[in-house]
């Protein structure tokens, strides 16, 4: 049997005063009856039934589990992939307190929304790089990007392909089987705020396509744009001139659009991210795994129609603790 509660201070009180008073009960009742020199042994009888009614009513509190059944769980869930462009861009200051710390905030939403999903992170500039696994572990995950800094990629452009091929590939591997149930329930995420220099975006675009793989796409940043400090400095170019950034978001919608997934976007003004949430939310899991467990269930109501029963008998039948 299991206990939906253990014995704690309220229980302890209950039984602590039904104790005293009754002890006080008897020693009253005992000395009248020694005074009258009459029997007193009902009162023992009525001390041994309300004492039952009493600890039904103590188990009953404690909510008593029993009788095995069996009930089938299934684990469902789904694999997203998120790439987060960490070029140089990312550290401009538009959006406070810059993109990419605005970006590690809401990743950070991202992961506990989906925490029965395995999520991967794919780092890249123009090169991409796993950072984290597909994995179930929150920790790791928010620690992971927690640390991500510009520093961690090449700094030369921006390039879709790479993180898009890698995040591809992590997914095939995450999964022993390719069908097309299983691809419907694999998402990846695409965050940046910059134009797409690369040339083999097209072509793994069209494979997560083919695969029927859901790809979202988010652009961080704003149209007027923002600087970039390099050290103590705002950072400048060759010519000498300041360097201001700006969202392109055309490379990104584009993306979205040609493999039938959607933009998202954070800027001044606008947050997609719990639009963001809701939209893979929406997307049905994988059956990963299905089992038996012994369920019980609290069968506290049994042990409690039980005391108040024998209460009401305690009521109407009058038996006499004092004879006369």
């Amino acid at each position: 049997m299991l206990w939906y509660r253990g014995i704690g201070l309220t229980e302890i009180i209950f039984i602590a005063g039904f104790i005293a008073l009754y002890a006080f009960y008897l020693v009253r009742v005992i000395r009248i009856a020694k005074t009258l020199r009459t029997p007193y042994s009902n009162v023992f009888a009525k001390l041994l039934f309300r004492t039952l009614y009493f600890a039904l009513f103590i188990v009953a509190v404690l909510g008593p589990s029993f009788g095995g059944s069996k009930k089938e769980v299934k684990s469902m869930g789904k694999d997203i992939v998120i790439c987060v462009d960490l070029s140089k861009s990312m550290d401009a200051f538009d959006i406070q307190p810059s993109r990419l710390e605005k970006v590690k905030f809401e990743l950070k939403k991202v992961v506990a929304a989906f925490n029965s999903d395995r999520i991967g992170i794919v780092i890249f500039s123009s090169e991409a790089f796993m950072q984290c696994p597909l994995t179930y572990d929150q920790n790791a995950l928010n620690l992971f990007i927690e640390t991500m800094n510009t520093g961690l990629v090449p700094a030369s452009g921006t390039d879709f392909g790479p993180p898009l091929k890698l995040a591809l590939q992590k997914l095939e591997d995450g999964s022993k089987e390719n069908s097309t149930e299983r691809s419907k329930s694999k998402v990846i995420i695409l965050i940046s705020d910059g134009e797409d220099f690369g040339e083999a975006t097209k072509d793994v675009a069209q494979e997560i396509e083919k695969q029927d793989i859901k790809l979202f796409t988010l652009g961080v940043g704003t149209e007027k744009g923002g600087n970039i400090y390099n050290g103590n400095t705002l950072k400048t170019n060759r010519q000498g001139l300041i360097v201001l950034t700006k969202l392109n978001p055309d490379g990104l919608i584009s993306l979205a659009n040609n493999t039938g997934g959607q933009y998202f976007e954070i800027n001044e003004s606008k947050n997609d991210i719990s639009r963001l949430i809701n939209t893979i939310d929406k997307i049905e899991g994988e059956m990963r795994d299905a089992r038996f467990v012994d369920v019980t269930a609290n069968k506290y109501f049994y042990f409690l129609m039980a005391a108040a029963f024998l209460f009401l008998l305690d009521i109407l039948i009058n038996i006499p603790t004092v004879r006369i």
